[in-house]
Parts: C-alpha cells; sequence; structure tokens
C-alpha cells in the first residue's frame, strides 16, 4: 500500500469516527470569535463555553473591549487559564482591532499575527472558522501524531505544518486539527498510545511509540 494510499484510509476513518464538523464557540462577532480562540489556549473548551455567555454580554463590542480596564475583564474569564495574562492580551487586541481595522478582524494571515496575544496556531483556527480559509493548525497533539503516523518529520510546529499541507488534500485541513485533538486525548496520548484501540492502527507506521 502506497503513502498515499494510507493517508486516505486514515482520514476516512478519522471522518467516520470523529465527524467532519466541530461545535464552534458561541460568537456573534468576529472578534468574539478571535477572543474565544484566544481563551481557549491552555483551557479546556468547557471552560471557555463557561466564560462566554457572560462575557460576551457585558463586553457587547471591540470597542467596549479596549475601553475597559484588563482588570474587568479579568472578572468574566476566571475560569480560564492564564485568565490575567490573556486579559491584558484580549484588551490590546482588541484595542488595535478597533484603531487599525475598523472594528473588524483581518482576513489575512500575517495581519492576524500582528493582534496582541495571537500566535499561529490561533490565527490559522480563526481564518478556517472565520472567513473558511484552508489551514493546518498544528497543536501538541497534531503534532505527536502526525509524526507516530508518518506524516512529518519536523521539530517544531511550522515544520510539521508545512509537511502535512503536502500529504493532506486541501478540503481536509481546516479538520485535522479537531480530529486529532480528539484521538490525541482518548487513545495517541503523550504519555502512552494504545494503539490497540486505535482506529488508525492499521495505516499507522507507529514511530516514536514505546
Amino acid at each position: 500500500m502506497t503513502k498515499k494510499e494510507k493517508v486516505t484510509h486514515v482520514l476516512n476513518m478519522l471522518d467516520k469516527t470523529y465527524g467532519t464538523t466541530k461545535e464552534g464557540f458561541y460568537h456573534n462577532h468576529d472578534w468574539q470569535l478571535l477572543t474565544a480562540i484566544m481563551l481557549s489556549a491552555q483551557s479546556t473548551d468547557k471552560q471557555v463555553d463557561e466564560a462566554l455567555p457572560e462575557l460576551f454580554g457585558h463586553f457587547q463590542t471591540a470597542q467596549a473591549v479596549a475601553e475597559a480596564p484588563a482588570e474587568e475583564i479579568e472578572q468574566y474569564i476566571r475560569s480560564v487559564g492564564l485568565y490575567k495574562n490573556k486579559a491584558k492580551n484580549i484588551k490590546k487586541c482588541c484595542e488595535q482591532i478597533v484603531s487599525e481595522y475598523g472594528g473588524k478582524v483581518p482576513d489575512k494571515l500575517d495581519e492576524v499575527l500582528k493582534l496582541a496575544g495571537v500566535g499561529r496556531k490561533t490565527a490559522t483556527l480563526f481564518l478556517a472558522d472565520a472567513y473558511g480559509i484552508p489551514g493546518v493548525t498544528v497543536d501538541t497533539h497534531v503534532f505527536r501524531i502526525s509524526r507516530r503516523l508518518g506524516w512529518a518529520e519536523g521539530k517544531n510546529p511550522q515544520q510539521v505544518e508545512q509537511e502535512l499541507m503536502k500529504v493532506l488534500p486541501k478540503e481536509h485541513w481546516n479538520r485535522i486539527n479537531f480530529q486529532l485533538i480528539y484521538l490525541g486525548r482518548a487513545i495517541c496520548t503523550a504519555r502512552k498510545a494504545r494503539c490497540q484501540d486505535c482506529p488508525l492502527q492499521e495505516w499507522c507506521e507507529k514511530k516514536e511509540v514505546d
């Protein structure tokens, strides 16, 4: 079986096992979606989902966030990890969105990356969810599992991202992240891969697996 055939089998199984779409964070505006993704770093979706209704109920525009003291923003995001630092970044980010982009989050990767607190992973996820722009988001699960599958050999997330963009069909880029996150949390964990329970075991090269 060729590598391309293995990849096709894996992607079909991921679609079958985890679906092709993921329910997104609660939001009505692009700045709210970006804020939610920023909050999700080192936090669970549940923690973020619990914070968003009150946060967005109190701050209904990006300008309102920009004008608020960071300490006020903190009060609404205490349920998420690193909330003090995130409050400062969200405030600064909204200041930039209002003053530099007319209140609308830009739709170009290099521009989104200029916003405070926004790294490549956050920017790629945002562009995919907000504007449907294809992109491969490499977090710790995607990094680990793509190497175990034999899809990538890169030493850092950006190298792995470039490798995956060559391996994966473009129509799968936007969903590989959440599919491998689900797999990584439940089965292909960092501490020990439970290969006997994995739906991908038939096509996995099991690299870097003890």
